[in-house]
């Protein structure tokens, strides 16, 4: 059942095999079979390419060590990310061959942190098409944009219509930028092949001034569109994502908080779909806070938990963290007790007026503060940590610096290792150093972040740091979805995922106080990820076909390596 698509051709000697009907510059020009100067003596016959490319064949190798000399020779991140990106879009198996070699290194310049200002210069930078862009003028016309889309067999899409950008916000069309590098990762992270996947753009408009009054701004100059126009437009494009791609799996990426979780809700028993924001990275924070555990020797049950941040990602986490809560045996709303969330407002009561209903399951009764020592009408978010007995604090707000000493001292008043996660991306951003909460805590803090960090070396200690990264997730929930073609990616899927990933760090960097694995070993982790979500799938849907005993080989026979294999025409 294999979903590789070149697998599935073999010679007489049982050698894979890429059978092509195209030649010449359409070959060199198709970035999914464009060999480069790796093309054979023989090949370059058959397909008609003497005298387009150099004479001389070089190897997968000596390509490899060619292009990551460019990749070095460029200047700044956002130069090596333009650099990737044209790599990318004459040959994707080199750039993924190159990927493989320098996962940790370059990671972060085709995703989070560089990501971010390549959204923000998208219309400046703009080289070739990828992907599809929708609006409110196309998408009644999508059967005719999918006719000429070069692939018809698309498994995983990723979409945004960029009002939530990572922590930039409304960055209209170069949203795209997001969907193309989470794709990246899962065919670098999952295996799938890149041919699979398809970023989409939802252009509604922009609210971004600076982008209107740019004479350069590729989107469509206009306002977001919104209310029940918007809402059509979501209608439209999931019924003819329904018709015309009916095997993908849908991740819908950075939206704004209130569209996120109405979307979400409206349609993911609609089509195979789930939001990463909330989803995934309620998952990937759930499971560094049950390695905490696991350092600590306490169980969850007895914890306090802080969330300080209310977007797609907090409410995430404190869903992840509830249901995790219940299945240790509390009911709903003693679960959901142990969770104070704070957003722009402060500690968020179910008094106020205007309270999202996403926030409801968390907001506390005012006579929840009676037998509190505060200094005004409400607790600071100090107060609250001394209080509530918190253990652990996460967070998601946009707000560098906001975690203090004062925090971390309030909480080791309560325990000897404070599960302390400042998330916000990029790492400029976030609620704290690692550095400070080493030495705020004299090295007990149990600490992760949202992007690549330094080792920090305390007290003559070298600490890794971990990074609860979305990647350790959404590739593993993709391929599992993609193998076990299941139709609805239910909430038991992202607490398995996260269970499967915390058992991916071993026990020397859990003595080590470290919670995640490291980057470099994205595909073991989706492997590993990947079969715990499909043991789930396989329990609760017995009639799918997949055997318990089989799912290791099956996984691991799905995942595409990026090497060239011999073309033969067809």
């Amino acid at each position: 059942m294999s979903i590789e698509r070149y697998q599935k051709w073999r010679d007489q000697q049982g050698k894979p095999f890429i059978p092509v009907s195209v030649d010449g510059l359409e070959l060199i020009n198709d970035r999914n079979l464009n060999k480069g100067s790796a093309f054979t003596k023989e090949e370059r016959e058959v397909f008609h390419l003497e005298g387009l490319i150099p004479p001389s064949t070089a190897s997968f190798q000596d390509q490899k060590a060619r292009v990551y000399e460019g990749y070095c020779s460029a200047p700044t991140d956002i130069d090596k990310y333009i650099y990737l990106r044209s790599l990318q879009d004459r040959n994707e198996t080199l750039f993924y061959g190159l990927l493989d070699e320098h996962m940790e290194e370059m990671i972060p310049i085709i995703y989070i942190p560089t990501v971010s200002l390549a959204c923000q210069q998208f219309s400046h930078h703009y080289q070739r098409a990828r992907g599809m862009y929708v609006t409110r003028e196309n998408v009644d016309n999508m059967s005719e944009m999918v006719h000429h889309f070069p692939s018809q067999d698309i498994r995983i899409i990723v979409v945004t219509d960029s009002q939530g950008i990572l922590g930039i916000g409304d960055i209209g069309v170069g949203g795209m930028a997001v969907p193309i590098g989470k794709l990246s990762l899962y065919t670098i992270g999952a295996g799938i092949h890149p041919s699979f996947c398809l970023p989409v753009a939802l252009d509604v408009g922009t609210d971004n001034e600076e982008l209107l009054q740019d004479p350069l701004y590729l989107g469509i100059g206009h306002k977001r569109i919104r209310g029940q126009e918007y809402y059509d437009l979501i209608e439209k494009f999931v019924r003819n994502i329904k018709e015309y791609f009916p095997r993908a799996i849908l991740q819908w990426e950075d939206f704004s908080k209130r569209h996120s979780f109405e979307i979400l809700e409206k349609y993911r028993d609609v089509l195979p779909s789930y939001n990463d924001d909330i989803q995934s990275t309620g998952a990937v924070v759930l499971a560094g806070v049950l390695n905490g555990m696991k350092i600590k020797g306490e169980e969850l049950k007895d914890q306090s938990f802080v969330v300080f941040g209310a977007g797609a990602g907090g409410v995430g986490f404190a869903r992840k963290v509830c249901t995790e809560l219940v299945s240790a045996g509390l009911d709903e709303k003693a679960a959901c007790e142990k969770v104070f969330m704070f957003d722009s407002k402060g500690l968020i009561l179910n008094n106020r007026s205007d309270l999202e209903t996403f926030k409801l399951p968390f907001a506390k009764d005012p006579s929840v503060l009676g037998g509190w020592n505060i200094s005004g009408a409400e607790p600071t978010l100090d107060e609250v940590l001394e209080n509530a007995g918190t253990t652990v604090l996460v967070g998601i707000s946009g707000q560098s610096g906001t975690f203090t000493e004062a925090h971390v001292q309030a909480m080791m008043k309560h325990t000897s290792r404070p599960i302390i996660f400042p998330l916000t991306n990029p790492a400029d951003e976030s609620e704290a150093t690692p550095d400070d909460l080493y030495r705020w805590s004299d090295g007990n803090a149990i600490v992760a972040v949202g992007s690549q960090y330094p080792d920090v070396t305390f007290n003559g200690k070298q600490y890794r740091i971990g990074q609860a990264s979305n990647s350790f997730i959404f590739p593993a929930i993709g391929l599992a979805a993609m193998l076990s073609k299941i139709q609805t990616l239910t909430d038991e899927m992202f607490n398995a995922a996260a269970h499967a990933l915390a058992g991916c760090v071993g026990k020397a960097d859990l003595d080590s106080g470290i919670v995640y694995p490291r980057v470099k070993d994205i595909q073991n982790v989706a492997v590993r990820t990947a079969i715990g979500v499909l043991k789930l799938i396989t329990e609760k849907n017995p009639h799918i076909g997949l055997k318990r005993e089989d799912l290791h080989e099956v996984v691991r026979s799905n995942i595409w390596k990026p090497m060239y294999h011999p073309y033969k025409r067809v």
